[in-house]
């Protein structure tokens, strides 16, 4: 396993476990989701999710890492992922996300800096 595919790991058993003190430390400090979605909003739905359900499981349908051939401190992950709670899907939506991570390399850990999701 490397060091890449063990931090997307790391994020899922992270967010799984609602520990968001380490989802947040595994975030650049320029992270983008979308327009305008940042490190604030991370928190912030990471606390109104884990409120609002007793347990959280994300499966990985299909997932893919590699390292960016231009640059060695670029890594991509994608993904297929079901998310669930106790109460169901979150939100209750049957089909996979398709979701697209980059990270990039600080000192010797992988940070996200963006995540994409259809």
């Amino acid at each position: 396993q490397t060091a890449l595919e063990a931090a997307v790991q790391a994020l899922q058993d992270n967010l799984e476990a609602k520990k968001s003190g380490a989802v947040m430390d595994q975030l650049h400090p320029n992270f983008q989701a979308g327009e305008g979605m940042d490190r604030e909003w991370a928190k912030r739905t990471m606390a109104l999710i884990f409120l609002r359900y007793a347990h959280i499981r994300i499966v990985a349908v299909t997932r893919s890492s590699r390292i960016d051939t231009g640059s060695s401190q670029v890594g991509h992950t994608e993904a297929q992922v079901v998310v669930t709670g106790a109460q169901g899907l979150i939100p209750e939506r049957a089909e996979p996300y398709a979701i697209r991570l980059q990270w990039r390399l600080d000192g010797s850990d992988w940070k996200l800096i963006e995540l994409h999701w259809e």
